[in-house]
């Protein structure tokens, strides 16, 4: 409840409001005011764009709170095989990181090689039991089949991305991140407990999530089967900020097509906004980034390397005005690099929170244009 009170030796009135609109400060509109991104292109003081993409990835890469040098070799070890419509299915387990093997699914286009290739990123979506099935069909994992297929029913327009990728000459990799599938499955209200353990611990489990996806290009990169110079990360909601942020942090990404996630930060940061729930946002949460980049600002990090950014009109978690003031941000980064035919911002109308088959043709015409 607000009152009124002394400020320090009686100096001024200051209000006192405590916590309110439910997670949200009472001061929460003087914190977004003190947010000006000092480090963002065009706000920055340095003027060469090479030099501060250097810089602005450095401070991404400090903060992420994970070792930047992770040299541990992958040691890939591949499994169960099994032919498809035009391509084969291969499981693969490998290192990320020195603490974890991580097990994922990989696919190859038959015919002779190297391919381009498309670092598949799952989403979220509060579903934890299947990570990388979300995506890429099961074909030796009958107890994860039906889960599988109603998540492609509900987002995908009843399609496996990955394997229609695969299909149309793409390698594609799909590895679970921490709490999904073969790595969980986690329950939704552990989420911010095992994030909290993890700064407890002097790291972050978003930085965890960011790192091995950067490893996981540098894998597909060293694959005999892969054309290193022709990669993609490609992404829908979590997975869609899991591949611009790839983008950022990994020169052997190509391009990257982001599907249903890109938002200026201030704009999600209103009563309401899933952001405020806590729980899922700390697989996306970098303390203290907002003090130097705003979220479309790491994204510009990949410029002038082409992009694509899909965006469902009546998506709930995503305001309009978020999404221009990003749209904005991106347009005006790959404008100064004289780039912006590389830039692809597109807007579906009557379109939700989904990764439709259309959408879909979109993602995998431009794919074949860029790479």
């Amino acid at each position: 409840m607000a009152r009124r009170g002394q400020g320090c030796g009686g100096a001024g009135v200051v209000e006192r409001t405590g916590v309110v609109e439910g997670p949200l400060p009472g001061f929460h509109a003087a914190l977004k005011d003190e947010l000006t991104f000092p480090l963002a292109w065009g706000r920055s003081p340095i003027r060469d764009f090479h030099a501060w993409r250097r810089a602005a990835r450095a401070k991404v890469e400090e903060l992420l709170l994970v070792d930047r040098d992770e040299r541990t070799p992958y040691a890939p070890e591949f499994g169960e095989r099994a032919d498809a419509d035009g391509y084969t299915r291969e499981s693969v387990s490998l290192a990320l990181t020195r603490h974890e093997r991580v097990r994922g699914a990989l696919l190859t286009p038959h015919g002779r090689g190297p391919f381009p290739a498309v670092l598949l990123l799952h989403d979220h979506g509060a579903r934890f039991d299947i990570g990388k099935e979300k995506l890429v069909r099961p074909w030796s994992d009958d107890a994860r089949a039906a889960s599988a297929q109603g998540w492609a029913d509900t987002y995908f327009d009843g399609r496996f991305v990955g394997d229609e990728l695969a299909r149309r000459g793409h390698v594609v990799l799909c590895l679970d991140a921490l709490g999904w599938g073969d790595r969980g499955p986690l329950t939704y209200d552990q989420q911010q407990a095992l994030a909290a353990t993890f700064y407890h611990l002097g790291s972050s489990l978003a930085g965890l999530m960011a790192r091995e996806d950067a490893r996981a290009a540098g894998f597909l990169a060293g694959l005999d089967r892969v054309d290193a110079g022709r990669i993609a990360a490609v992404g829908f909601s979590m997975g869609a900020f899991r591949a611009w942020q790839t983008a950022a942090l990994s020169d052997h990404v190509a391009a990257a097509a982001s599907v249903c996630w890109m938002t200026g930060l201030k704009e999600t940061l209103v009563p309401g906004s899933n952001t405020l729930r806590g729980q899922s946002a700390y697989y996306m949460l970098h303390p203290g980034l907002p003090r130097f980049l705003d979220l479309p600002d790491v994204a510009s990090i990949a410029a002038p390397r082409p992009m694509l950014f899909l965006h469902g009109a009546l998506d709930p978690l995503f305001p309009a005005d978020g999404v221009r003031a990003a749209h904005a941000r991106l347009r005006a980064v790959w404008r100064s690099r004289h780039a912006e035919e590389r830039l692809r911002l597109t807007t579906w109308p009557n379109v939700g929170h989904v990764f439709t088959a259309p959408m879909q043709d979109e993602v995998f015409t431009w794919l074949d244009a860029v790479l």
